[in-house]
Order: C-alpha cells, then sequence, then structure tokens
C-alpha cells in the first residue's frame, strides 16, 4: 500500500540504528528474549520487520483498518489453515459484484442522479469490494471462518481495493476520470503470512492510553508528523474495514471521525501529548521517528526525551512523500531524525 509516512525505504536505517543503540548499551539479551512494540502501527512495515527478527511483538493504531491489517500480519502464524484461506481467496475473486453501500457512494454509475458524484472507483471494482466484502462477513458471522482467517481475508481486501483506487495516492479527493490502475479489474491478493516465534498482541487504541497498560524492551513510535489526520486521508478504507455503512457527508463522502482524530496532528497539544506518552512508557529503549517539517521542533523532542535518561539521535536524508506530484513543496527531499532515549 502506498501509505503516507511508511517507512519501508527506511527499515534498514532504523533496524542498523537500533541494533547499533543495542550493541553500544552492551544488550545480551537476544531478540527472541525481547519485546518490541510498535504503536503507531500503519500499514505493520516495522512491526512485521522485527517479527522476522525473533521479537515478540506489540502493535497498536487508532485507525480500524491499521488494526486489521496488523491483526494478520503480526498475530497469525503457520496456524493460519492456507489451503483453506486460498481456496476461499479463489472463490471471493470468483464473486459476482453486487451494487452496496461502496457502489452506491463511491462510484459515478452509483451516484450519478445524487446531488454529489463520486469517482472513488470503477463501477465494477466497487460492485466487487461490496460483494467481498459481504461475504467475508457472512462467513464470519456463521462460524465458516474463524477471527485469524476473517482478518486476513479482510486485510488483504483493504490492501487489494487500495490498488484500485481513483486517486492520487489519498482519499482526500478522487480524480476526475478514472486513472489506467482504476480501470483495470480488481484482483483479491492475498498478504503474506509472516512467520515468527514469539508473542503477539494488536490493539485499536489511543496511544497515550495503552501506554499505561503494557510494557516492553524496545518502543518504537512512529506518530504523524504534521496537521494532517490520517482518518480524513484514508477514510475511504475504514468505511470498507467497519463495514458499518456510516453517515457519510460533503464532496468525499467523508465518516464521522472525531474519535480517530490524532492530537499527535495538532500543533497546540502534540508537546504535551508526547511528554505524557514518554513518561509513561514502561520500555527501556524508546525510539522516536520524526522529520525536519514536523509539528515538534528538534529542540523540543530532545528536551523531553533528555529528561528521563540518556539521548541520542540518528539521521538519513531521503525523499519524501507526495500524494499528489503536482502540489508545490519546499524540497524533494526531507531529513529523518530517529531520537533515542535508554529510559532510567
Amino acid at each position: 500500500m502506498n501509505y503516507i509516512g511508511s517507512k519501508l525505504s527506511l527499515i534498514d536505517f532504523l533496524i542498523q540504528s537500533i541494533n547499533k543503540t543495542l550493541e553500544n548499551n552492551n544488550e545480551t539479551r537476544s531478540a527472541n528474549e525481547m519485546v518490541f512494540a510498535d504503536l503507531f502501527a500503519g500499514t505493520g512495515v516495522v512491526g512485521c520487520a522485527f517479527k522476522q527478527y525473533g521479537y515478540s511483538v506489540i502493535a497498536n493504531d487508532i485507525q480500524y483498518y491499521s488494526y486489521v491489517i496488523n491483526k494478520h500480519l503480526i498475530e497469525n502464524n503457520e496456524t493460519l489453515n492456507i489451503d483453506k484461506c486460498n481456496a476461499i481467496i479463489n472463490e471471493l475473486n470468483d464473486i459476482d459484484g453486487i451494487e452496496g453501500f461502496v457502489y452506491n457512494n463511491y462510484c459515478l454509475e452509483g451516484t450519478i442522479n445524487k446531488e454529489i458524484q463520486r469517482i472513488y472507483f470503477s463501477e465494477f471494482n466497487a460492485k466487487k469490494c461490496d460483494a467481498i466484502r459481504t461475504a467475508i462477513e457472512e462467513k464470519h458471522t456463521t462460524n465458516l471462518i474463524n477471527d485469524n482467517e476473517y482478518f486476513f481475508l479482510l486485510g488483504s481486501l483493504i490492501n487489494s481495493i487500495d490498488k484500485y483506487a481513483n486517486t492520487a495516492s489519498v482519499y482526500g479527493a478522487f480524480l476526475k476520470n478514472l486513472k489506467k490502475s482504476a480501470q483495470k479489474e480488481m484482483v483479491l491478493e492475498p498478504l503474506p503470512i509472516i512467520q515468527g516465534q514469539g508473542n503477539y498482541q494488536v490493539y485499536n487504541e489511543d496511544i497515550n492510553e495503552l501506554i499505561k497498560k503494557i510494557s516492553g524492551d524496545i518502543l518504537y513510535l512512529d506518530p504523524p508528523y504534521n496537521a494532517r489526520q490520517y482518518c480524513t486521508n484514508y477514510h475511504m478504507l475504514e468505511t470498507i474495514a467497519r463495514n458499518d455503512n456510516p453517515v457519510i457527508h460533503g464532496k468525499t463522502g467523508l465518516r464521522e471521525y472525531s474519535e480517530q482524530k490524532s492530537l499527535f496532528c495538532t500543533s497546540s497539544q502534540v508537546e504535551s501529548v508526547f511528554a505524557d506518552l514518554i513518561r509513561n512508557a514502561k520500555f527501556k529503549y524508546i525510539f522516536l521517528s520524526y522529520n525536519n517539517e514536523g509539528l515538534m521542533s528538534f529542540d523540543t523532542i530532545e528536551k523531553i526525551m533528555k529528561k528521563y535518561g540518556k539521548y541520542k539521535v540518528y539521521m538519513k536524508e531521503y525523499h519524501r512523500f507526495k500524494a499528489d506530484n503536482a502540489r508545490e513543496s519546499k524540497a524533494d527531499n526531507t531529513i529523518e531524525y530517529l531520537h533515542c532515549l535508554i529510559k532510567k
């Protein structure tokens, strides 16, 4: 998934920096003796990497679609019945489309006679998404699939339908005409199964509340850097994941999102919630990804983290994410900082 803030291109930098920190602090425990927490998990890129390295993993995200994806990628292991899941994937790919919530609200044919016309998906893909989402829910409620299989299938649908969306990248707007990738017929592709031997927990909670209830060894934080809320940028995926047919409004068909707004996107409150998070964290090693254009200044982060132990920072220049290549931006590259705290 083409996801804002994804650390896929920075994963080697993160792993090397974290490993270097452990070595410099004479950490003698192996990965399978430690708990790694990724509490702004997004699409699970970082948590999956550390799961593969042998760590037990705690993942969390306030967005439900992210929770679904991580429930599969982090919690599912070899216990998943691969043959059964692949057979269901094949069955769902052959399903006939239906005129459901996505079709009736987010494609041109379904909205043509409404006050607002939307073109997030082609008519075919909107119908197919509705049919697959309905079938997954029915299989789960009738116990034809268990929870692990449910999150595997639903996560696969969320990841797949995103590839056919008629957007520049995020769902804050749709394009006026169907682009080439949106014209293709959607294929439901299975998410990979990441093998691991540790203990895994995935949450869908506000991080500042969750941090009071968990503990571990390495805490990785990748909060939003600016005022753009993920709940508005990915509202379509949230609606597909929840399958709740919400009341929607506006040109883009936004769902109600007040309970999912992150205070890390609010300049007047981000410093306070970050300080609260660090204060309550029961982890020895804390790492924060943040760039040089974020709402919090470098000095603010350093000041807060230094209050609680030994501080260090790693940095790397990288190519910025652009949701719309036509949009003006300050520079093509930005600096990613990995702030590190060895907590007392």
